[in-house]
């Protein structure tokens, strides 16, 4: 059956509005138990004054996101309607002559308009909401290189993958997909490896823990539970944040402990071996390996539905434009995949909520689980945790369970 453009074209503002909507009801209904008790386990958690400015940090966000959200939805459907990506599309291809050049300078001024527009309210949040609860850290100056930076990474992993990918379709054809999708997984499993050495330098410095008792006591419990753990490092978190964190990453000899200097301070010796020994769970519960080939998965599914319907003309034509192209293909089948996406997100969410109580179990099993439920409610005090959450907006957008879940299971 032939798609009409013009049909095509209101599937697509359906498919964009429904899902704002979407998200919408689920920020309104979370909202809505902002002002609920916290739970039993929880309810000594915060003093008085303290619950009361987490929740007025809750609020602040969901006005100040309620807003960006239906601004960027506005921008989008204007851009729709008005015909902007026919003028992007036409003024790429007044200034260049091969497609691919003109795909990449397509999804690049989207990119920088996108970021552009994006820029004020990122700011807003990161020098007016974040410093006026004392989370932010983070200097004017810091904050525009960290934005040049992350241009340079998107137009070099961006661009180069997207070049890759532009050049096996115009040579390869349908069959397109499966190069494609051999090189992303390539790219996915590198990055994952040698993110630590590779993309963290360009934005934190890292340093190896200093030897006492803290390295020794990581080092015991690791090799009691017969995991080589010799990387242990220290990253300056706090040059951004208050937020502390902790993160694995790497495979093999290459894998490490990255500990935020931020939750040095904040926790004991005991409290952050407990968080390590969840991590160290997810590592010998082979998450790790699961999630990134869940990843892989679902890049392939979406390269090969691309391949099948990215050469339909009435793509082009539902956004008003006559010459078919890779790159307009690509908008108009990123919006028609959103379903798909969505469905995906969920499936990951429910395995990952899982998966972090069995981490939390092998923590309990080889360390401690009391000292995993005093490091978990120490970071979620300092960093104004939602204690109460609406069940619906937990099952469609956590990937950890609530903070009173997790206790209950540990005790």
């Amino acid at each position: 059956m032939e798609i009409n453009a013009n049909y095509l074209f209101y599937i697509l503002i359906g498919i964009i509005f429904l899902n704002f909507l979407k998200d919408s009801f689920l920020d309104y209904l979370n909202s809505k138990y902002f002002d609920k008790k916290p739970p039993k386990n929880l309810e000594n958690l915060f003093d008085k004054d303290k619950y009361l400015k987490s929740q007025h940090y809750k609020k602040t966000q969901y006005n100040f996101n309620r807003f960006t959200s239906l601004f960027g939805v506005s921008i989008v459907l204007l851009f729709f309607f008005f015909d902007g990506f026919k003028f992007l599309d036409e003024f790429c291809r007044s200034n260049f002559e091969t497609e691919i050049v003109i795909s990449l300078s397509f999804f690049g001024l989207i990119f920088l308009l996108n970021d552009l527009v994006n820029l004020p309210f990122s700011i807003y949040n990161t020098f007016v909401i974040e410093e006026k609860f004392g989370f932010n850290k983070t200097t004017i100056k810091t904050f525009f290189f960290d934005k040049i930076k992350s241009w340079i990474i998107t137009i070099l992993f961006g661009g180069g993958i997207l070049s890759f990918i532009l050049f096996q379709f115009e040579t390869m054809g349908k069959d397109f997909w499966l190069i494609a999708w051999l090189f992303i997984s390539l790219i996915t499993i590198l990055i994952n490896g040698f993110y630590a050495q590779i993309i963290v330098p360009l934005f934190n410095k890292q340093t190896k823990l200093e030897e006492g008792n803290l390295k020794n006591d990581i080092k015991f419990y690791s090799k009691k539970v017969g995991f080589d753990l010799k990387n242990i490092f220290v990253i300056d978190g706090s040059k951004r944040s208050t937020k502390a964190n902790a993160y694995f990453s790497g495979f093999g000899k290459q894998k490490r402990v990255t500990l935020y200097d931020t939750l040095i301070n904040k926790l004991s010796n005991e409290q952050i071996v407990a968080v390590i020994a969840h991590e160290v769970g997810h590592y010998k519960k082979n998450h790790i390996i699961f999630n990134l080939t869940f990843s892989i998965i679902q890049t392939g599914i979406m390269l090969y539905i691309l391949s099948l319907l990215i050469y339909m003309p009435v793509f082009s034509e539902a956004l008003g434009i006559d010459n078919h192209s890779f790159h307009i293909g690509l908008i108009v089948f990123s919006i028609l995949y959103t379903p798909i996406s969505e469905l995906f997100s969920i499936v990951f969410n429910i395995f990952s909520r899982k998966f972090e109580f069995q981490a939390d179990s092998f923590a309990s099993e080889t360390y401690s689980s009391n000292f995993l439920i005093e490091a978990l409610k120490i970071l979620s005090k300092d960093n104004l945790s939602n204690l109460t959450p609406h069940p619906k907006y937990v099952w469609w957008h956590y990937s950890h369970p609530t903070l009173s879940d997790r206790i209950n299971r540990l005790q």
